[in-house]
C-alpha cells in the first residue's frame, strides 16, 4: 500500500514519536524495510520532545502519548498549533472514551488508533490521512455542518433538515452543485430515507466491531444518492431495538464524511447519547426545533440552556418553532410570545402548510417540487442561505471554534 509523498522529496517522511520500546521495534519493522518511505524514529514522550519534534517536511506524524495526562494531552495540542494543516498527525494511544474522542476532535486530529496496534492498520490510517494531500498545493476548506436537533416529538426536524440539504446542493447554481450529504444519525426510528424515496444503506452492524475499516470506498457503498445529487447516509429503521452505538463509530462516520463534502446536514435523534456531545461540538450551525406550543417552547428554553451548559463556548444553539401560524383575534401564540420567552436564541418561526409537507413527503420530493416559491422554503432559505452569505462577508480569522471543524480538500 503506497503512502502519499512529501513535497520536498521523492520518498515518503514518516515521523514517529514514542517512548514505547515495543511500538518503536513494531514502526521501524512496518516502515523501515521500505526503500521507499524515509522513516524518523524520536523517542521519548510528546510532554518532553513535542516541542521540538522536526516535522518539517512529512508526509504523517505519528505520536504514541498516554490521553490520560493532561501534560501529554497539552504537549499534542501545541504540535497541532504548530503543524497546521499539513503534515496530518496520527494520534496512538493505549485506552479511549467519549473525552478523548472530543479533545482529539478538537484538535483536528487526522486519525487515532488504540494499542494494541496491528501494523497493517497502522499503514493503512498513513495512507488514508496521506492520500489526496500529500504534495499537493491543495487549499484546505471547512466543511460546514448544520445539525438539526428536536426539543420535542414531532416537531418537524427531518423535513427542515431534508429542505436544508436541498437548499445548500443548489445554492452554487444549476451548473456547480456543492457537493451535500445529509446524515440520519436516529439509528432507531430515522425517516430521511423514507421522506426521499430511497434505500437505507447503512450498515452499522457491519462497522461497529472494527470502526477503522470505514473509509471512503466503505462508506461509499453505504451512501444513497437522491435524483438531485444529494448524497444521504441512512439507516434501515430498527424500531423494537434500543442501540447506543459505540462512539468511536459515529465519530469516524462524522470525519470521514465531514473530510468528503463540502455542507454537511445532521438530523438529530431526541434522546441523548454518548456520542451527541461530538457531533454538535463539530456542527457550524445548531438548531434545535420546537413546535408552536408552550410546552415545546419550555423544551427548546431548557434545552438551549442544558447545550450551552454542556458545550460552553461550542456552537450557539439557536430554536426554530415550527408549523407557526398566527391568526388576527386568536388567542394562539404570537411571534412576540415567541421572541419574549426564547429571548437571543430565536432563530426564526417556520409558517405553517400541513397539505404542502404531507404531499412532499408522500411522493418523495422536496417542498419546492410540489410548489415553487413555497413560504417555508422561502423562510428555510433566509435562514441557512442569509447566514452562509454573512459569513463569506465576515473577515478571515482563527477563533477557538474553528478547532472543532473538519476540514475537506476540494
Amino acid at each position: 500500500m503506497r503512502i502519499g509523498r512529501s513535497a520536498s522529496s521523492n520518498r515518503t517522511r514518516v515521523v514517529v514519536l514514542t517512548a514505547d520500546e515495543e511500538f518503536n521495534r513494531s514502526a521501524r519493522a512496518t516502515f523501515g524495510a521500505s526503500s521507499a518511505i524515509e522513516l524518523s524514529m524520536a523517542s521519548g514522550r510528546i510532554a518532553e520532545q513535542g516541542d521540538a519534534l522536526e516535522v518539517e517536511g512529512a508526509t504523517v506524524v505519528v505520536v504514541d502519548l498516554d490521553a490520560g495526562r493532561e501534560d501529554e494531552m497539552q504537549a499534542l495540542s501545541r504540535l497541532m498549533a504548530r503543524v497546521g494543516a499539513w503534515p496530518p498527525v496520527i494520534a496512538v494511544t493505549q485506552a479511549f472514551d467519549e473525552n478523548v474522542a472530543r479533545m482529539l476532535l478538537q484538535m483536528r486530529i487526522a486519525d487515532f488508533l488504540v494499542k494494541p496496534v496491528a501494523p497493517i492498520d497502522l499503514v493503512r490510517a498513513c495512507a488514508r490521512v496521506a492520500k489526496g494531500q500529500g504534495g499537493s498545493a491543495a487549499t484546505p476548506t471547512e466543511a460546514q455542518i448544520y445539525t438539526f436537533l428536536p426539543a420535542v416529538g414531532g416537531a418537524g426536524v427531518t423535513t427542515l433538515a431534508v429542505q436544508t440539504a436541498m437548499l445548500l446542493l443548489n445554492s452554487g447554481g444549476p451548473r456547480v452543485k456543492p457537493s451535500t450529504c445529509l446524515v440520519d444519525l436516529d439509528f432507531q426510528h430515522g425517516a430521511v430515507a423514507d421522506y426521499l424515496d430511497l434505500e437505507p444503506r447503512l450498515n452499522l452492524a457491519e462497522i461497529e466491531p472494527r470502526p477503522d475499516r470505514l473509509d471512503r470506498q466503505l462508506l461509499e457503498v453505504m451512501l444513497s444518492y437522491h435524483a438531485s445529487g444529494l448524497a444521504v447516509v441512512a439507516a434501515p429503521n430498527r424500531p423494537a431495538e434500543m442501540r447506543s452505538f459505540d462512539p468511536d463509530v459515529v465519530t469516524r462516520l462524522l470525519d470521514l464524511v465531514s473530510t468528503n463534502f463540502e455542507y454537511v446536514v445532521f438530523d438529530m435523534p431526541r434522546t441523548w447519547f454518548s456520542w451527541t456531545d461530538s457531533v454538535l461540538l463539530g456542527s457550524n450551525k445548531l438548531f434545535i426545533v420546537s413546535e408552536t406550543t408552550v410546552p415545546g417552547l419550555r423544551h427548546a428554553k431548557q434545552l438551549v440552556a442544558a447545550i450551552k451548559e454542556r458545550l460552553g463556548e461550542g456552537p450557539q444553539p439557536q430554536v426554530i418553532v415550527n408549523r407557526f401560524q398566527q391568526r388576527m383575534f386568536s388567542a394562539g401564540l404570537r411571534r412576540s410570545d415567541l421572541e419574549q420567552t426564547l429571548g437571543d436564541a430565536f432563530a426564526c418561526a417556520i409558517p405553517n402548510d400541513y397539505n404542502l409537507v404531507r404531499e412532499a413527503i408522500d411522493r418523495g420530493v422536496p417542498l419546492d417540487e410540489v410548489k415553487p416559491g413555497n413560504k417555508i422554503t422561502a423562510q428555510i432559505r433566509k435562514l441557512v442561505l442569509g447566514n452562509a452569505a454573512d459569513k463569506a462577508a465576515e473577515p478571515k480569522s482563527a477563533p477557538l471554534l474553528q478547532k472543532l471543524k473538519l476540514s475537506i480538500a476540494r
